[in-house]
């Protein structure tokens, strides 16, 4: 069974303006795939014609095998979709959130409370949606969006505006599912959760993609420095270059006991980012 997704030469206007410009991408089944932006990128606008949402004006985009013109409900009751708009009732408790859509899917009775158990909000089941902090808030939409055990799941942002701790426990809850084999397609602007989890990534700028490929060897394909930097117990830096007389010198700080920490100069994605477009991510 075909869980991936094909993106080809897609373009997207909307009154004359170009949003997505010969967009290509191919996620494989069971990939953490992310898609990298600045607001306004054009990432939301490429999740609304995965999902058929909108029709993109050029191009060609298939989802499980299937043109995403022509999704039936045989495909959305395979896809999860935690999308920048909750759409979650304020007034319902938790569990009522979950037991309503679970009955729009046709699933069990049984799947909110599998659900609310796997975020780890069972004990809030009763507790008001307008109650709920933003982090839990954030978790509930995950659960909908894994009620029904989808082959593809659809991220958009899971992490905008959390605090660290908040933003982990969503990272663990989409590791747990990529786990199972369910294939993620997740968006940010947040560089360290991409390298964090993603298999593979698309940088996006102005309705592009400049590069694509794993983050970590990304990050060392635009390491032009290839430098080796210590931080001395003395607070002073030093920059060698890696050969092997950087390797004695390393050796020599090492043998002293002075080094307080070594790092290679690769850069992150942000830094990439910025040699390929000129602009920072914000």
């Amino acid at each position: 069974m075909n869980n991936g997704i094909r993106i080809q030469n897609v373009v997207k206007e909307f009154a004359g303006h170009t949003v997505l410009n010969g967009i290509g991408i191919h996620v494989e089944a069971g990939e953490l795939f992310g898609l990298l932006g600045p607001s306004g990128a054009g990432k939301t606008t490429l999740i609304k014609i995965l999902t058929g949402q909108i029709v993109q004006t050029e191009g060609w985009a298939e989802l499980l095998g299937t043109d995403t013109r022509k999704l039936t409900d045989r495909e959305y009751s395979r896809i999860g979709m935690m999308l920048d708009n909750t759409g979650l009732y304020e007034r319902l408790n938790c569990y009522d959130n979950l037991a309503l859509f679970a009955r729009i899917y046709g699933l069990s009775k049984e799947k909110p409370e599998e659900a609310l158990k796997k975020v780890g909000l069972w004990e809030a089941k009763k507790k008001p949606v307008h109650k709920l902090s933003k982090g839990m808030k954030q978790r509930l939409v995950l659960a909908r969006a894994m009620l029904n055990e989808p082959d593809i799941l659809f991220l958009d942002e899971p992490t905008s505006g959390l605090d660290p701790a908040c933003a982990r426990e969503i990272h663990s809850l989409i590791q747990n599912q990529r786990k199972k084999g369910t294939t993620v397609f997740l968006t940010t602007h947040n560089m360290e959760e991409a390298e964090k989890l993603c298999d593979h990534i698309a940088l996006l700028c102005e309705g592009r993609v400049v590069e694509y490929g794993n983050p970590k060897e990304l990050c060392r394909k635009y390491n032009h420095q290839n430098k080796i930097c210590l931080l001395l117990k003395s607070g002073e830096r030093i920059l060698l270059e890696n050969n092997s007389d950087g390797a004695k010198k390393v050796y020599s700080c090492l043998k002293e006991g002075i080094v307080e920490t070594i790092h290679s100069t690769e850069p992150n994605l942000e830094t990439v980012f910025m040699e390929l477009t000129g602009r920072s991510f914000e």
